[in-house]
């Protein structure tokens, strides 16, 4: 099954884009070519451009806070499983607690390390890292592969503390999701929310459909209408049924 994710609000729209360009700068950075080093380093310098954009430090903390509290409840029931209840809790605190001592607003050591701000700026440009545009870049590209590693691991080292918070509230989210069969007649698919204030939307389809999801919602509706790729891949209406998974997530 292919799972499509569709967020309801900007808050989980940037997380969901932020843990994309995680798992990028993960795989590029335990690469060993310079090519793909080049491309940790700009992804690098993408997740700098969308942490800044909202005051996610302080957001991710109050969402650990408010879950904290909400799980608490659960310490006397006796469904729930007290050991894993502490595992859970103590790794929200930990991450919690690391992450608010991280000085600083995100990303702030690499605006002001004047090197890679040189480089961010060129690579603003297509094909503008030649070289002979930056040969200090071009020379760092060429130091020994663990040597670089070290210097990524070190610049990406301060993100981390996010992106292990934003990875345990994106986990309790996809958690929570209520979840149903359902079937798309004609391709089309629309539900009734009533106003409950869900996050993010789940779409689990067969591939063997060839059926791509396009979703829109608000509060109240929430619309799925499947296409399907044609020869030179243009999207075209689907016209069967495609029975498919419907998650609704609410923290």
């Amino acid at each position: 099954m292919i799972l499509y994710e569709y967020p309801f609000n900007e808050r989980v729209r940037t997380l969901l884009r932020l843990e994309d360009l995680f798992e990028r700068l993960r795989f590029f950075v335990a690469q060993t070519d310079r090519h793909e080093h080049h491309a940790a380093l700009t992804t690098l310098f993408e997740i700098v451009e969308v942490a800044s954009r909202a005051d996610l430090k302080s957001d991710l903390l109050q969402e650990l806070d408010r879950q904290r509290l909400a799980l608490n409840q659960f310490r006397n029931s006796p469904d729930v499983s007290s050991d894993a209840l502490d595992v859970i809790l103590g790794n929200m605190e930990s991450a919690a607690r690391v992450l608010n001592a991280v000085p600083g607003k995100t990303g702030q050591h690499l605006r002001d390390h004047e090197w890679l701000m040189s480089i961010r700026s060129r690579t603003i440009i297509p094909g503008g890292a030649c070289e002979f545009d930056l040969p200090s870049y071009h020379a760092w590209q060429h130091r020994p592969v663990e040597q670089r590693q070290a210097d990524l691991a070190g610049w990406m080292a301060p993100f981390v503390p996010l992106g292990d918070c934003l990875a345990i509230v994106l986990k309790l989210l996809r958690e929570s999701a209520r979840r149903h069969e359902v079937t798309a007649v004609g391709g089309s698919y629309q539900q009734s929310l009533s106003g409950k204030p869900f996050q993010m939307l789940q779409v689990r389809v067969d591939p063997a459909y060839g059926a791509i999801p396009e979703i829109s919602a608000n509060k109240y509706m929430l619309w799925v209408r499947f296409s399907q790729q044609d020869g030179d891949l243009r999207p075209r209406p689907y016209e069967g049924q495609v029975p498919f998974e419907l998650g609704l997530c609410n923290l």
